[in-house]
């Protein structure tokens, strides 16, 4: 059995694994912190135990930042921020929280919303000095006397070197372990805020490589693609006319301007149009074999997910000992998820070299696997990467799962 390699994320995921890992550190932190502001609800809603108050606090406190992180995928903006307000406030145990950049205020939430007005001159020296600031009764109180907010213990978010907001906790009190909780979860959004960076610009990157996969139209391939097709021009035209359609319909798909995803028909489509103007090059050289289940035809993937691979196997397939490439493509209904497997009988690969491309460290003439393996990864998660098995005169078989039904991914958007 050849080596079977699966894949590796590449260094933009394994710095935001780290930055994942360093962001559970600060939430269990955080948790911490704000385990006797939580204690304080645990006797009010009791739907499960968990073995003790403490455990049950610290689930709730989990639980709460969680909710709290959904909200913030696209960053510190005013609408994820509006969304994660309440559980903010709920982590801090605080009466009132307001989260501000320089610009304004993102969002407030609690009672003594006329403060608002008030927030961003009173987070002036966490937003400029970069310090945490508490400011008492002579700076916050206000002329109502049913206001109970007094106190304003005001952090800095400090993400990538810069301030980018300010976490302020408003309440009729100050103490230390208050100052310390918003400052710990400052540095819990600063996390977020780093992490939507960071998906911003892997996105930005896949994107980039996504367009590169459509340059590879090269001029080599057009010009041995008319070149089979004028050579049957005077002996069978008909082919000829046929081969033409095919060719410009490969290219308008390649060069579309739909959304990151098609469905899984429309890739097999185009795929079937790359293989005839191949075998028109290659003729008997070449045989391409595909059985799919008409279940999985209207599943979602990434633009240019499969063929990528098809190209793959074709040209290692015609490297073949036997000069005659075999390819064979098959999508399976397998429950939730559809498989799609690509495998030639070509010459193969060092399992070592895919494990290096695959992790981003190593270029090769595999066309564009990193980039399908980092796309499948971004759009449905690290177990749905490509899974490589070759070796060097086994041939190659790449597969990968994705599922049927995928939560905001949608052929075309």
């Amino acid at each position: 059995m050849p080596p079977r390699t699966s894949a590796a994320p590449d260094p933009a995921l394994r710095r935001v694994t780290a930055v994942r890992a360093s962001e559970a550190l600060v939430v269990l932190v955080a948790a911490a912190l704000a385990a006797l502001g939580t204690l304080a609800l645990v006797g009010a809603s009791r739907r499960r135990r968990f073995g003790s108050d403490v455990d049950e606090a610290t689930y709730r406190t989990l639980h709460t930042a969680s909710r709290a992180a959904a909200t913030l995928r696209e960053g510190l903006t005013p609408a994820g921020v509006g969304k994660a307000a309440k559980h903010l406030r709920t982590l801090l145990a605080a009466p009132s929280i307001a989260v501000t950049d320089p610009s304004g205020v993102l969002a407030w939430d609690g009672p003594g919303e006329h403060h608002r007005r008030d927030v961003v001159g009173h987070a002036q020296a966490a937003l400029v000095g970069s310090r945490t600031v508490v400011l008492g009764p002579s700076e916050v109180a206000c002329g109502d006397p049913d206001c109970e907010l007094r106190f304003a213990v005001i952090a800095p978010v400090v993400a990538r070197d810069r301030v980018v907001a300010a976490l302020a906790a408003y309440g009729p009190t100050s103490s230390p372990g208050l100052v310390r909780a918003t400052e710990e979860l400052a540095v819990w959004l600063a996390t977020q805020a780093e992490l939507a960076d960071l998906g911003r610009e892997r996105t930005r990157a896949m994107e980039a490589e996504l367009r590169a996969l459509r340059a590879q139209i090269s001029p080599h391939f057009v010009y041995n693609c008319l070149a089979a097709i004028a050579s049957f021009v005077r002996t069978d035209p008909d082919r000829a006319r046929e081969l033409l359609l095919e060719f410009a319909d490969f290219t308008r798909y390649a060069f579309r301007r739909g959304g990151a995803y098609t469905t899984l028909a429309d890739e097999l489509r185009n795929i079937e149009r790359y293989v005839a103007l191949e075998q028109a090059r290659f003729g008997d050289r070449l045989t391409v074999t595909l059985t799919i289940a008409p279940e999985v035809l209207q599943v979602s993937v990434p633009f240019l997910a499969v063929q990528p691979l098809v190209e793959n196997a074709v040209r290692h397939g015609l490297q073949s000992g036997s000069g005659h490439g075999q390819v064979t493509i098959t999508a399976a209904d397998v429950g939730q998820s559809a498989e799609i497997v690509i495998e030639d009988n070509g010459v193969g690969s060092d399992p070592e070299v895919i494990r290096a491309v695959l992790a981003g460290e190593n270029a090769t003439d595999s066309v564009g696997l990193g980039n399908v393996d980092a796309r499948l990864r971004q759009a449905f998660g690290d177990q749905h990467g490509l899974v490589v098995e070759t070796a060097p005169g086994a041939g190659t078989k790449v597969s990968f799962r994705v599922p049927k039904f995928a939560p905001g991914i949608r052929a075309g958007q």
